[in-house]
């Protein structure tokens, strides 16, 4: 009986020396301030004081990208999956007042194909080179046995900081005005969801998109936005008191995570514009209105509390931002509660 390999068990150590050499310059291309070594160690360093902190505070996150890794597997299409990844994780650290600093990665697959895994660590370098982070190492692990041939799975970890006197939220009261920020789509939340109405509807992902140009696939994959440059500058101008990453639970459970006690966000759904494509998940899956809301981001992928709502538009407008006014902090009774009024047949 000839002896037995790794290679044989199913697992590639070639492979994943071969992905890593791919890698390699798309790391090094995010490098930042900070920074210590390369890919390769086993560990990461990274130095606060030379990124310029005089009393830091550290805030990190993890999260994934959820079953939307189950439309780019089924496309093909696996570019931006990883700039969805880092948003998940930095737009979750810059409402707390972060600047995100370093990222790492953790791909798993059943066997690893190098191609497909360079496409999503590439899209994961872009998104940290939008967020101002740098990936500083991941891991690759390629476990045959646990998912069929093709999937994969990814999860994210970003690390940032923030000077002690500048933590968020911080002094909102009644009077405040509540700002959105567009999304670029459904971004990364919601898709159990949405491929059971694509189901529903009898479309393919390679079927044109009933909304928009290109395909349903190419529709749905657009990434998630990444707010971080825009929100910290708004904050380092003095115009943010909190802010809040409108992900899973929506407007209605992402909202009041940022409000103190005894006061209630005030929202007018009819302020801002709705993407089509939601009109498109409510119509076709008969989703009431309610629901949307609390599944959906609904076009604002980050909400801002600020005081002075002119000043804040015009900076982030010149960040490249679409701001919309969308109601405001008034007292209320107890935990923080939200009041989200919206027209007869929305989101139709």
């Amino acid at each position: 009986m000839a002896g037995m390999t790794y290679r044989a068990a199913g697992v590639d150590i070639d492979a994943g020396d071969a992905l890593v050499e791919r890698i390699k310059p798309l790391a090094r291309a995010t490098s930042r301030a900070g920074v210590m070594g390369g890919l390769g160690g086993f560990g990461a360093l990274f130095d606060l004081k030379a990124a310029g902190f005089r009393d830091p505070v550290l805030v990190s996150s993890t999260d994934g990208v959820g079953t939307k890794l189950r439309v780019a597997i089924d496309t093909g299409h696996h570019a931006t999956v990883g700039i969805d990844l880092v948003a998940m994780c930095v737009n979750d650290l810059v409402v707390q007042g972060a600047e995100p600093l370093f990222f790492l990665d953790y791909f798993a697959t059943g066997k690893l194909a190098v191609d497909q895994a360079a496409s999503v660590i590439a899209g994961i370098a872009a998104g940290c080179t939008l967020a101002g982070c740098a990936l500083v190492g991941g891991e690759t692990a390629e476990m045959p046995g646990m998912y069929h041939e093709g999937d994969y799975d990814l999860a994210g970890f970003a690390v940032g900081a923030a000077e002690r006197d500048a933590l968020l939220p911080a002094n909102v009261t009644p009077g405040d005005t509540l700002l959105g920020l567009a999304s670029s789509g459904v971004h990364s939340n919601g898709f159990s969801l949405v491929r059971r109405i694509v189901e529903a509807g009898n479309a393919g992902w390679n079927a044109p998109a009933p909304f928009s140009a290109g395909t349903l696939g190419e529709a749905l994959l657009a990434p998630t936005r990444i707010y971080v440059k825009s929100v910290l500058a708004l904050h380092r101008a003095g115009l943010l008191k909190a802010a809040a990453h409108i992900t899973g639970g929506g407007l209605p459970g992402n909202l009041p995570r940022v409000l103190p006690d005894a006061t209630r966000a005030v929202i007018d759904a009819r302020t801002w514009t709705l993407p089509p494509i939601f009109a498109w998940l409510a119509r076709t899956g008969a989703v009431a209105p309610e629901e949307m809301l609390r599944v959906f981001n609904c076009g604002l992928g980050m909400v801002l509390v600020t005081a002075d709502p002119t000043a804040a538009t015009a900076l982030l407008q010149a960040e490249g931002e679409t701001v919309f006014s969308i109601g405001h902090i008034e007292a209320g009774d107890g935990d923080p509660e939200i009041r989200i009024d919206f027209p007869t047949g929305w989101p139709a």
